[in-house]
């Protein structure tokens, strides 16, 4: 069976585009995990001491993602598949490859964005394919004409044609990540337009939310989301804000997976006790974020609108329980008087990463105090009498200890810089602090030969004690894991298989 498969692969480079149709249709069934003849796509010639070379079925399907509709859905369905393996890493990873998938990403008019976004998200869990990505500049030409003011040159398939006419000017490289977001905000809720002509663009994107998860667990990433820019990548003159505050809103979203991964970007970011002053302060405030090192004055010397991310921290924790009037005047505007439906996350997995954030917040005296007079102990004791995982209990648990403890004097504190530099510097973080990579209860994406998308194994971020889990009626120190692409998790825990 499996050299009949083999005889498959060269006709995926036949002129004719109903062969390489028929042929990819025939090897898709081979891509998941499970699948009994995967192992002829990681065949590849060497000999000796030289290195391994590509296979050539993957160089293949990475031309295919190029090709018309049906043969371009299956080579990306293919390649989100086979993204699982460490042996494809390298290959898939290719600076070429990532920038055709961020160029075709960010095009309104791609048809397939989605998948590109599963392929993107798999890639992105690992450490160098996610540099590449924070780094990344693409080719773009600037035209008022278009949907979204310009086109990305290196995004031209079929799948995405060139627009007509084409545009006029002089080709421009910029910063791809400030696209990345625009599009990721933009694709939120184009499922609400049932006229698909009047959609901005073709995909929603979700699954963008855990390629800026993944992002966020490089130490350039939550920089990067820490750093106030353009409000407008495209004018540079526009108003400052955080990268962070465009996406925080989506703790509430409907899709799970956009859900999951901005809650896991929030907590990403909060391990820089730094950053703290910014997640919190309100955004009719300006703010900055006080660099880490003398080397790096941009952080200390930038002021943006506050990203106000309280709200949308405690908003899933939130239930319908009418809270007294001097209470109310303490929360948040958008936690007053909520309407009697109001439901809490139904996910217990981000429900904790929720709670893990607003731990990483009392990290300083500043952050506590201000958690105390926003009200937060009300929502989570609230929340506490009606969760039903131990686990978000006991860290509900601590959360209050931390809130309602006693606190010393302010005199016999130390100052605000001086506790920064108490704790451990953001690249410095301890082995058992590892960061998200995307929202890893979901898993590695994959698809199956009938389309339907699941996850391979389960394995969200753990809060972890220095105990082991027998010992549950001793007390143990937290250590709170972050999530992301330097994580030591295994590589199964990583991607969506389709």
């Amino acid at each position: 069976m499996e050299a009949q498969i083999k005889e498959l692969l060269p006709f995926l480079r036949d002129k004719n585009p109903q062969v390489r149709q028929i042929a990819l249709a025939n090897l898709l069934p081979q891509t998941p995990q499970d699948a009994p003849n995967r192992n002829i796509f990681f065949d590849s010639q060497s000999s000796g001491l030289k290195k391994q070379e590509e296979p050539p079925v993957v160089r293949d399907l990475k031309l295919l993602c190029r090709d018309q509709l049906a043969i371009a859905h299956d080579a990306f369905k293919a390649l989100v598949n086979l993204s699982d393996s460490p042996l494809l890493v390298a290959s898939l990873s290719e600076p070429s490859f990532l920038n055709f998938l961020v160029s075709y990403i960010i095009n309104p008019q791609s048809t397939l964005a989605d998948l590109a976004s599963m392929l993107l998200s798999n890639l992105t869990a690992s450490a160098n394919a996610c540099s590449t990505v924070v780094s990344m500049k693409v080719k773009i030409i600037v035209s008022p004409k278009l949907l979204n003011g310009f086109f990305a040159t290196e995004s031209r398939s079929g799948t995405c044609p060139a627009p007509v006419p084409y545009p006029e000017g002089e080709v421009q490289e910029v910063l791809a990540l400030p696209h990345l977001i625009d599009a990721f905000v933009q694709g939120a809720n184009v499922e609400d337009i049932d006229d698909l002509a009047k959609r901005p663009r073709k995909g929603s994107l979700h699954f963008l939310a855990s390629v800026l998860a993944n992002l966020t667990s490089s130490l350039a990433g939550r920089e990067f989301f820490s750093t106030p820019g353009p409000s407008n990548p495209l004018q540079p003159e526009s108003d400052l804000e955080y990268p962070l505050s465009k996406i925080v809103s989506f703790t509430e979203h409907r899709n799970t997976i956009r859900r999951g991964g901005v809650a896991s970007s929030i907590k990403n970011i909060a391990f820089n006790a730094r950053a703290h002053r910014a997640l919190l302060t309100s955004s009719t405030i300006l703010v900055s974020v006080p660099s880490q090192s003398s080397s790096n004055s941009k952080f200390s010397k930038t002021s943006a609108p506050g990203i106000d991310a309280l709200p949308y921290l405690l908003l899933p924790l939130a239930g319908p329980e009418e809270l007294d009037l001097d209470v109310q005047e303490k929360l948040p505007e958008a936690l007053q008087f909520l309407p009697p439906d109001k439901t809490r996350e139904p996910d217990e997995v981000i429900r904790l990463i929720f709670v893990e954030v607003l731990l990483l917040l009392c990290h300083t005296r500043w952050g506590r105090d201000y958690l105390r007079g926003a009200g937060v102990y009300e929502i989570v004791r609230a929340a506490h009498e009606v969760e039903t995982v131990d686990k978000i209990s006991s860290h509900i648990e601590r959360l209050v200890q931390l809130i309602k403890g006693e606190e010393p004097h302010l005199s016999e504190v130390l100052n605000e810089e001086e506790e920064y530099d108490a704790l451990p510097r953001d690249d410095e973080l301890p082995p058992e602090t590892r960061l998200i990579q995307g929202l890893g209860k979901f898993g590695n994406m994959q698809i199956s030969a009938d389309g339907t998308s699941g996850t391979t194994n389960s394995a969200i971020d753990k809060i972890q004690g220095t105990k082991d889990e027998e010992e549950e009626e001793e007390e143990e120190e937290l250590a709170i894991e972050p999530l992301g692409a330097d994580s030591d998790s295994d590589d199964d825990d990583k991607i969506v298989e389709v």
